[in-house]
């Protein structure tokens, strides 16, 4: 026996709008396939989600925590998630500026990873960042600290989880000037992304063999962690 469910064909100029706590019919289109939403922009719509540029307009963050190969204690950002706060990353983007070889097979990465069991200590030296609400009337604030651009040692973050990598080697191909590098990008952007509990945190790293610069655009959605079930 099958189930008889219906919604309302609507378009635009005739979709109902009601209060917070009031029904109204689900919508369809004309042919009976119900509308709906993706969850993520759901959690747009409701103000729960945000965004955090490392790097700015054309400076970018220099890589291995102003140095060359990635240090695990001079990230080039971080996102702290507290006691009482979870996050679900929804894209993290990073472009990577990288210059000529030095000698063949210079190496160059981006490591994108998580501390599960603690925020960051927040001591080093280091760029705080500002997040964005992605609902641009900013109906509510990060509860998350971010920070960019580690120049001096924080405690050293256990990263119990690597959520995404990728590693580029050169090829000098005869002489410098000829010096051949792949693309250095990478974009993070899970179909299920994994829940971050806090006291927890959420780390990026690029360098390489050769002083390697980058921008990285993170985004994420936030919530209270009691209503993890």
């Amino acid at each position: 026996m099958s189930a008889d469910i219906r919604g309302q064909a609507a378009q635009d100029s005739n979709v109902q709008v009601a209060a917070d706590g009031f029904p109204v019919p689900a919508r369809a289109l004309r042919d009976g396939t119900l509308a709906g939403i993706d969850w993520r922009a759901i959690k747009v719509l409701e103000g729960k989600a945000f965004h955090v540029d490392v790097g700015e307009f054309s400076t970018p963050i220099v890589g291995g925590g102003n140095g060359t190969v990635i240090d695990l204690d001079q990230p080039e950002f971080c996102i702290s998630v507290p006691t009482g706060k979870a996050i679900m990353p929804l894209r993290v983007s990073i472009q990577c500026q990288t210059p000529l070889l030095a000698t063949d097979a210079d190496e160059a990465e981006i490591l994108l990873a998580v501390d599960k069991a603690a925020a960051n200590a927040g001591d080093g030296t280091a760029t705080a960042e500002t997040s964005v609400n992605m609902r641009t009337d900013a109906p509510s604030s990060s509860s998350c600290t971010c920070k960019s651009a580690f120049t001096a040692d924080t405690t050293d973050p256990v990263l119990g989880v690597e959520l995404a990598r990728k590693v580029i080697v050169g090829d000098m191909n005869g002489t410098p000037a000829n010096a051949l590098w792949g693309v250095l990008d990478m974009v993070y952007e899970p179909v299920a992304p994994p829940v971050i509990v806090g006291p927890a945190a959420v780390y990026g790293y690029w360098g390489g063999t050769v002083a390697t610069s980058g921008f990285a655009q993170v985004e994420w959605i936030e919530f209270d962690s009691s209503s993890v079930t």
